[in-house]
């Protein structure tokens, strides 16, 4: 959402600096009943894995560069989408193994005979409304104000719009709403004082806060004010736990076919998760390397503020289709026209 790909086959990690990144994932998913079925056959020579600049990619990075899956491929490379068409045109080439994906997206392909297996389910919250003032309690209270919004259509929008209309609110007439192709124009609106509201994910949101000394113990006046999280007004709206199954990992053509593999990316996806939870500095300074634009401290900021939760992707199966309900009860198209069937949940 940030940059444009990158080159994707960085220079082998030194041993000691691998290790530092977290060898015990490697080691744990080496001695897994799926990495050692995998090993019988041998590694595969390439596994590519896809994402937006954002935390559900987080994991796929330390993936690469610790070396969580040297049992199970050769050469593990990440491939970097920064809008839901680059998103869509990977998934209909075949271009990627496992991929970063919006739950309803991955629901609207699946539904169109893509052959795409939903994994988890790792991103519950990353939308925030970013203000000027500090007054802004609920989406409500932006009526009648100007709003900078990434991606006409998807996740964001879509998110934006349905809260609106189950508090009453017209999205289209109650508020001006100004598209932009990225997350990084809506910031750039914001820092320039173009627009004084945005809704951003992470962690553009905590670029935006860092970039203008918006960040708790700032010794400068705060500029702009992480001011209402979608997530707590879907929970304060439709009297639902506070967290949106929003993104996940999914699996794409044969990978989705191979139940060894399936579970061994799945294991190592969730250790390195935890890492990153766990060391989200050295997750920021890993991340900034692969993806321009942010720093180490705004990764850290956006690990720290987002909703901690993965699920299977049949353990979210009721979170998701709830999700999916509202979605068809206004815009069909947005998922296909139907809830998926069990077959998309691994």
């Amino acid at each position: 959402m940030f940059a444009s790909p990158r080159p994707t086959a960085p220079a082998a990690p030194r041993p000691r600096r691998r290790a530092l990144l977290g060898l015990l994932p490697a080691l744990a998913v080496a001695g897994s009943p799926a990495a050692r079925a995998l090993a019988a056959e041998g590694p595969r020579d390439r596994l590519v894995l896809s994402g937006p600049p954002a935390t559900v990619s987080f994991p796929f990075i330390h993936m690469m560069e610790s070396g969580a899956l040297a049992p199970v491929a050769r050469n593990v490379e990440f491939h970097l989408w920064t809008n839901p068409d680059q998103l869509r045109a990977l998934a209909l080439d075949g271009a990627a193994d496992f991929m970063a994906v919006p739950s309803n997206v991955g629901a609207n392909l699946y539904n169109r005979g893509i052959p795409l297996t939903l994994l988890n389910v790792s991103v519950w919250g990353m939308l925030w409304m970013i203000s000027r003032s500090p007054d802004m309690r609920t989406l409500a209270d932006f009526r009648g104000m100007e709003i900078a919004l990434p991606f006409r259509a998807d996740m964001p929008d879509i998110l934006f719009s349905l809260l609106a209309r189950r508090q009453g609110l017209d999205p289209r007439k109650d508020f001006t709403i100004r598209y932009v192709a990225t997350p990084m124009d809506a910031m750039q609106l914001l820092l320039t004082r173009r627009v004084d509201h945005a809704l951003l994910a992470e962690p553009a949101v905590s670029v935006a806060l860092r970039k203008t000394h918006s960040f708790p113990l700032s010794a400068v006046a705060p500029d702009l004010y992480r001011s209402v999280s979608l997530t707590e007004e879907w929970g304060r709206v439709l009297a639902r736990p506070a967290r949106i199954p929003q993104a996940g990992i999914a699996a794409l053509g044969q990978a989705r076919e191979d139940t060894a593999l399936l579970t061994a990316v799945s294991e190592a996806y969730a250790r390195s998760q935890a890492w990153c939870e766990a060391n989200p500095q050295a997750c920021g300074e890993l991340v900034s390397r692969h993806i321009e634009m942010v720093t180490p401290e705004a990764v850290a900021d956006a690990m720290q503020a987002s909703v901690r939760h993965l699920a299977s992707a049949r353990e979210a199966r009721p979170e998701l289709e709830f999700f999916f309900q509202q979605l068809l009860a206004d815009q069909p198209g947005l998922v296909g026209g139907k809830l998926p069937d069990a077959a998309f949940y691994a």
